[in-house]
């Protein structure tokens, strides 16, 4: 069953809207080096994400320098998971999770299958996306699903698929690569950090009408 995160809400009601359509996570990002209209301050992620109810995940995204920066933003927030962006060694990783207790989503580039590799034993759950020089997401930009697909197979780690994922072609990405989940920020936006509540509703409409024709593997 693949599962949809909606990511980079900065509003209650985009919150409220992307549950009531059946988002099985809500990505809130805050502590990020770089301009995005996605991104809150840590007071107002940890509001955004009280508001997610229960049954459904609240998952704070990041872009830390340290662990202890990691740690510290797990602390102020209070998300149900962590997701990694940008430069950040595995030893990193294992020592932000020897202290949190939550899961830690680690994100890799898509075209670095090897990053992949190397987190796989380390990560809870690993995100392929389409990312910038930062190592940010959100670019809007797709890149070879085939390709993840492969990672999928090979990985021990269950995988994401994100990067330039829409209602148009959520379904196609899935049958693709049949990723563990998939997740979505610009692709169901009006504008910058404002999702557009139509396109988040046929977002995960489609991507749950393809489970079904995603085969057994």
């Amino acid at each position: 069953m693949t599962r949809v995160k909606v990511c980079g809400h900065a509003r209650e009601d985009d919150v409220a809207a992307s549950v009531e359509v059946g988002a099985d996570a809500i990505g809130v990002i805050s502590g990020v080096p770089v301009d995005s209209p996605r991104a809150v301050d840590p007071e107002r992620a940890a509001e955004l994400l009280e508001g997610v109810p229960p049954f459904v995940t609240g998952v704070l995204v990041t872009m830390p320098e340290t662990p202890e920066e990691a740690i510290e933003l797990v602390e102020r927030t209070r998300p149900d998971v962590l997701q990694i962006h940008g430069p950040f060694e595995p030893t990193d990783l294992e020592a932000v999770k020897e202290t949190i207790t939550r899961p830690v989503i680690k994100s890799v580039d898509a075209s670095e299958p090897e990053e992949a590799r190397a987190f796989d034993s380390v990560a809870d759950t690993l995100l392929v996306d389409s990312t910038d020089a930062s190592g940010a997401g959100g670019t809007g930009r797709t890149h070879d699903w085939e390709r993840t697909g492969e990672l999928v197979r090979e990985l021990d780690s269950p995988v994401i698929l994100a990067g330039g994922l829409t209602p148009g072609n959520v379904a196609r990405a899935i049958e693709s690569a049949e990723p563990f989940g998939v997740d979505a920020a610009s692709g169901v936006e009006s504008e910058g950090g404002v999702k557009d509540h139509e396109a988040v509703d046929q977002f995960v409409r489609r991507a749950q009408e393809a489970k079904e024709e995603v085969p057994a593997r």
